[in-house]
C-alpha cells in the first residue's frame, strides 16, 4: 500500500468507562519507555491468556481457576523487557500504603499481575520502568484517564518487524469501550507486534513494515510467503493488554473471556501469536451485573480490536520511526 491521504476514525471510549477502575502512567521521553497500571481497589476477578511464545509475565499462575486467590488489585503493562517487571513492586508498595490488598493480619498483601514488552531498542535502553515508576503510575492513577498513543507502556511500542527495527512503524497504547444496556466492556493494549496492523472493520492495512526506499507499506504475510521464513526481529515483540467488564464472572469464566479477547488480536494483527511474540491478555471483572459469558467474551474481542486500531492511529513518530500520522 502506498502512502496516501486516507484518514481512519478513532473508536470511542476508554477502559475506565468500567466503573471501579483507575488507570495511571509513568513514562520517559529520553528512554522512550513507560508503564501503565490498571487498578481496581475493591479487587477484581481476573483471568489471563498467554498466546505468544516469548512472554514476560508476573503472577499469571495464580489466575488459574484451581488456585486459591480469586481477586487482583492491579495489572501492570510495562516496557523495559524483563527489567520492567520491577514496576509491579512499586505498585504493591503504593497499594499496601493505601491499605489495599488481602488482610493477613500484620498488613495487607496486594495482588499485582503484569506483563512486559520489549522496547530496549528505542530511546535510551538504560532507562526502563522500575520500582519508582510503578509507584508514580499509581499516584497518577485516575478514573478519568483517557490518553492514548505515546503514553505509558505505549511509549516505545513499534509494529511490523519483518524487515527489522529500522523499517518498523511507531505504535502506542490504545483503549476503547462499549456499552450494551447496563453491560460495559473496555480494553487497553500496548501494541508492539511482529506483525502488521489492520482495521478490523475495513481490513485496511494501517501500519507495519515500511519499504522506505519506495515509500510504501510491505505486507509482512505476503513477504513471508515469498521468502519462506519470518526473518525480522526475534523475541522482541509482544502485544499485551487488559479487557475489563462490570459483568459477574468466575475465575474460570474470566480466563475464557481472556481467551476470546485474543481473537481481537487475531483480527487486527497479522502475523500474530508467533514464536517471536509474547502476546498476553488479562481479563478483569468488577462483578456488578449478570450477563452471558459468551456475549461478554465476544464484545471483549471486538473492543480489543478497537483499542488496537486506536493505538496505531494515536501514536506519534520518533526520530526515523514513522507513525500512521506521518504517512497519511
Amino acid at each position: 500500500m502506498s502512502f496516501n491521504e486516507r484518514k481512519d476514525t478513532m473508536y470511542s471510549g476508554y477502559i475506565t468507562d468500567v466503573s471501579g477502575l483507575k488507570v495511571g502512567h509513568w513514562d520517559s521521553n529520553e528512554g522512550m519507555t513507560g508503564c501503565t497500571v490498571v487498578m481496581c481497589e475493591e479487587g477484581a476477578t481476573c483471568g489471563v491468556d498467554v498466546r505468544g511464545s516469548a512472554p514476560g509475565t508476573r503472577e499469571t499462575d495464580l489466575l488459574k481457576p484451581e488456585k486459591l486467590v480469586d481477586k487482583v488489585h492491579a495489572i501492570v503493562l510495562s516496557g523495559g523487557s524483563a527489567f520492567g517487571l520491577d514496576a509491579a513492586s512499586g505498585v504493591m508498595k503504593y497499594l499496601e500504603e493505601n491499605d489495599i490488598g488481602f488482610d493477613v493480619g500484620v498488613t495487607r498483601v496486594p495482588i499485582v499481575c503484569g506483563a512486559v514488552i520489549f522496547d530496549l531498542n528505542i530511546g535510551d535502553y538504560r532507562i526502563r520502568p522500575d520500582f519508582d515508576a510503578g509507584y508514580i503510575a499509581c499516584k497518577h492513577a485516575s478514573a478519568n484517564e483517557n490518553r492514548q498513543g505515546n503514553i505509558g507502556c505505549g511509549m516505545g511500542a513499534t509494529v511490523g518487524k519483518i524487515l527489522g527495527p529500522d523499517n518498523a512503524m511507531k505504535s502506542g497504547l490504545g483503549s476503547a469501550s462499549m456499552r450494551i444496556g447496563e453491560l460495559w466492556v473496555g480494553a487497553i493494549v500496548a501494541v508492539n507486534s511482529f506483525g502488521d496492523i489492520y482495521d478490523y472493520k475495513t481490513n485496511k492495512l494501517l501500519a507495519g513494515a515500511i519499504d522506505k526506499e519506495n515509500k510504501k507499506l510491505v505486507n509482512s504475510y505476503e513477504l513471508m510467503k515469498e521468502q519462506g521464513k519470518t526473518a525480522g526481529f526475534p523475541m522482541r515483540n509482544t502485544t499485551i493488554g487488559v479487557v475489563a467488564t462490570n459483568a459477574i464472572l468466575t475465575k474460570a469464566e474470566a480466563n475464557k473471556v481472556a481467551q476470546l479477547a485474543q481473537n481481537g488480536l487475531a483480527r487486527s494483527i497479522n502475523p500474530v501469536h508467533t514464536m517471536l511474540d509474547g502476546d498476553t491478555v488479562f481479563a478483569m471483572s468488577t462483578g456488578k451485573i449478570n450477563s452471558d459469558i459468551n456475549f461478554v467474551g465476544t464484545l471483549s474481542s471486538e473492543v480489543m480490536s478497537m483499542a488496537i486500531t486506536n493505538a496505531v492511529l494515536s501514536a506519534d513518530g520518533y526520530e526515523g520511526i514513522l507513525s500512521y500520522r506521518d504517512i497519511i
